[in-house]
């Protein structure tokens, strides 16, 4: 067949063009140069131009060349595949068609349009509707809007705002939309915030998401009776949050009853496509609107979202901008056509089918498994799955307990679930980081508070999810499950045993997931905060150091980066076999050390700054004595060497050493005498966790021992611990052939070398000084 060169040529460019732009294994030329390097700074444009390869290397080092370090590459442009390039050259096409002649142009924008409309509602079930291809996907319900406002209001083009003013309108929008669609809505459309009613959803029966219809019935009768007008109405076929649809058939019945619009949205649409639909997404076949989001169902990147509606007036759809006169506007919808004919029918479904069959197999997974709680409205056909950790205390009052919810909660149950909130917010963060694949999030739900959402249909198309990412995403939810409650069952008895603990203070931060907060307490009797604060900081600083030298599986840190309480240790998730109280005195232990420490060094600053000028005191007295005993003539240099020489001086050398434990100046009197340097005053041992002497060999820290038995008792243990230290001491065993004989303290060879060491002593010169002399001593024994 006969092909356009120039369209050949664009579907090559193409080609070429993604290739370049997807190859993410390419090699930055300077890795470590700095990030904002003279080559980032924008130049002046280049009088010649440059060449398409230049300019898509540019695009890519843009795309590529910053934060791939820090971050995982994104799967987005891995997975566009050729349904994807199909996509892009549409916008390619677009561009290029624009430049026909009108005629031309307007024949082939009309079949454009018609043809993918028709696919359309025949795949979606949605019959003799019209289409608006839109980029924003809340810019469909805007035009909706426009378009009821000109059907209600007969004199709204003429009058404008007038009519508006002396009927009020109202849309009416479920308080399980997404966040900010009725404050967007009123300000495109000029209106102020009370036209917009929020719908609560149902509290006593049914659905926690589902908008209540008894109570919106009474809520419409109000405004009605009230002189205002019900115009629009927004449901939802799958909530943005849990996936639940609203009760369609009902709110239809209502709509007709009051002459409103029913516009549904939400990504349960999507199963509309597939031979089995529920009956509860079927039902928005027969309303006025449904907005559809394909690009993100079929993984097309760049393609428009689209608004199916129902109207026969095509001059009030002019007025509202669902249809335009220009043709250049038809052109938005090429990207999709050219995807869908490149996908086909059962390549469209099979797509869907695919999204639907991962959350079952999610779903059947999550069902056996312990302290998980799902949140699916229909688990036969739902394509969102909700899930969350949960476990009662065993430790909580049974009223408390069985109390009903209400708007003030007891602070307990408001605790537990603020820690329940921070533990599932860290199991969806290492879940989506450990399977980026699965595409799992996480979301905040009213009621159920902090959850884990899986919605295939959103992101399986783009990242391309397999059926065995869920079984490995269910994998890493059986490894997290463990650590979960170990953690949220030690972390009372973690607060029990620090706050009987002295020197250490709990810190109460339920956002922390983890086993808990402990903060070093800095005494001291000075009154100056800044220096305690100061303190403070560096001992809690030091500790963190400490702790995290030692060789254990715990993770310690400054906590969060925002919102973290200062000069604290924050302790990260742990397992069942923690020893808490070991944990604990080791954190006190190593405190206490660290300020023991750190008063020492200050006392000994100031001592022996003290020290130095004492002995530059008494070595000035000693020169000053020393001058008198020998007399003028011997300070003379060469009479004092003659006279030296003829009658040598002896004196008494009188040293002096500085004493750092008692922080004294001393003689060396004694150390001459007994030919031996004394040691002084014994420094007060290191205090250390008794707790910690016990481990065991192999064995890392905060473990508890193994135990063989549920007999096996803490007895058992410190009786088996003495008997490794009995083992210890005991004398080492001779080789084969000698006859063991009596324990002796020390071995020949030791005595040996004692002996001749003492010897040594005994014939050392009496003048010489030893080696720790200060600088009168060696002054003196060289004379």
């Amino acid at each position: 067949k006969m092909v356009d060169p120039t369209l050949a040529e664009m579907g090559k460019n193409l080609n070429e063009a993604m290739k370049m732009l997807e190859d993410n294994q390419r090699k930055v030329e300077e890795e470590n140069e700095k990030k904002y390097a003279r080559k980032d700074i924008p130049g002046p444009l280049q009088g010649s131009g440059q060449d398409m390869v230049s300019i898509l290397q540019l695009v890519q080092n843009l795309m590529h060349g910053e934060e791939e370090e820090e971050t995982p590459q994104s799967y987005r442009l891995q997975n566009v595949g050729e349904q994807g390039h199909m996509a892009l050259l549409g916008h390619s096409l677009a561009a290029y068609i624009s430049v026909l002649d009108r005629e031309r142009l307007r024949k082939l924008t009309t079949r454009i349009l018609s043809d993918t409309t028709l696919w359309l509602c025949r795949l979606f079930r949605y019959e003799n509707g019209s289409a608006y291809y839109h980029e924003d996907d809340r810019e469909g319900l805007l035009k909706i809007c426009r378009l009821v406002i000109h059907t209600r209001y007969e004199d709204y083009t003429i009058e404008g705002f007038n009519v508006l003013y002396s009927k009020q309108p109202v849309i009416y929008i479920s308080a399980a939309a997404r966040t900010g669609l009725g404050q967007a809505l009123c300000n495109q459309l000029g209106l102020p915030l009370s036209c917009m009613c929020r719908v609560p959803c149902n509290t006593m029966f049914g659905s926690q998401h589902q908008m209540d219809v008894a109570l919106l019935d009474r809520v419409i009768k109000d405004d009605v009776e009230s002189g205002k007008l019900p115009l629009l109405l927004v449901a939802n076929a799958g909530t943005p949050g849990a996936g639940h649809t609203d009760k369609l058939g009902r709110l239809k019945e209502l709509c007709e009853q009051y002459n409103m619009w029913l516009h549904v949205e939400g990504v349960n649409l999507a199963t509309l496509a597939l031979g089995y639909v529920s009956s509860s997404v079927l039902a928005a076949t027969k309303c006025d609107s449904m907005t559809l989001t394909l690009g993100s169902w079929l993984g097309l990147p760049a393609v428009p979202a689209v608004t199916l509606y129902r109207h026969e007036d095509p001059s009030l759809s002019l007025a509202a901008g669902l249809t335009s006169s220009q043709p250049v506007e038809k052109l938005r919808a090429l990207p999709l056509w050219l995807s869908l004919q490149y996908l086909g029918h059962d390549g469209i479904v099979e797509r869907i089918k695919h999204a639907s069959q991962l959350s079952q197999r999610l779903l059947e997974n999550l069902k056996n498994l312990d302290f998980i709680k799902t949140s699916v409205e229909d688990e036969l056909s739902s394509p969102v799955v909700v899930f969350k950790f949960f476990q009662e205390y065993s430790n909580r009052d049974q009223t408390s307990h069985a109390a009903p919810a209400s708007t003030i909660q007891h602070p307990i149950i408001s605790n537990e679930r603020h820690v329940y909130d921070t533990f599932n917010q860290w199991l969806g963060e290492q879940l989506a980081q450990l399977v980026p694949a699965s595409g799992v999030d996480v979301v905040e739900l009213e009621d159920e508070g902090t959850c884990v959402r899986f919605s295939p249909l959103m992101t399986s198309a783009v990242l391309g999810t397999e059926i065995q990412d869920i079984d490995q995403l269910v994998d890493c939810l059986k490894m997290k499950i463990p650590v979960l409650t170990s953690t949220l069952q030690l972390r009372e008895e973690f607060e029990q045993e620090v706050r009987r603990t002295v020197g250490l203070m709990y810190i109460e931060d339920l956002g922390w997931p983890g086993l808990g907060v402990v903060r070093y307490n800095y005494h001291s009797d000075e009154k100056n905060d800044d220096k305690q604060e100061k303190e403070l900081e560096k001992i809690n600083a030091e500790l963190l150091k400490k702790l995290n030298e030692l060789e254990s599986d715990l993770t310690f840190s400054l906590g969060p980066e925002f919102g973290g309480q200062k000069n604290c240790v924050y302790i990260g998730m742990v397992t069942e076999d923690l020893d808490v109280s070991e944990l604990v005195e080791t954190i006190a232990a190593t405190g206490r050390e660290i300020e023991e420490n750190s008063r020492l060094l200050e006392n000994m600053t100031e001592v022996v700054r003290k020290g130095i000028q004492e002995a530059q005191l008494q070595l000035q007295k000693a020169n000053e004595e020393r001058l008198l005993e020998e007399g003028l003539l011997r300070q003379i240099p060469v009479v004092g060497s003659v006279l030296n020489w003829f009658s040598p001086f002896q004196a008494s050398p009188k040293g002096r050493t500085f004493n750092l434990t008692a922080g004294s100046l001393e003689s060396t009197e004694s150390t001459y005498v007994s030919k031996a340097q004394g040691t002084g005053t014994t420094p007060p041992p290191t205090p250390t966790s008794s707790l910690a002497k016990q481990r065991l060999p192999g064995q890392k820290a905060f473990k508890r021992s193994l135990r063989s038995s549920d007999g096996f008792s803490e007895t058992s243990s410190i009786s088996h611990c003495d008997d490794l230290e009995k083992m210890d001491q005991r004398p080492p065993a001779l080789s084969p052939g000698h006859e063991q004989g009596p324990l002796e303290t020390e071995k020949p060879e030791e005595q040996k070398e004692l002996a001749q060491a003492q010897t040594n002593s005994e014939d050392t010169h009496s003048d010489k000084p030893p080696p720790n002399c200060t600088r009168g001593e060696e002054q003196a024994s060289a004379r």
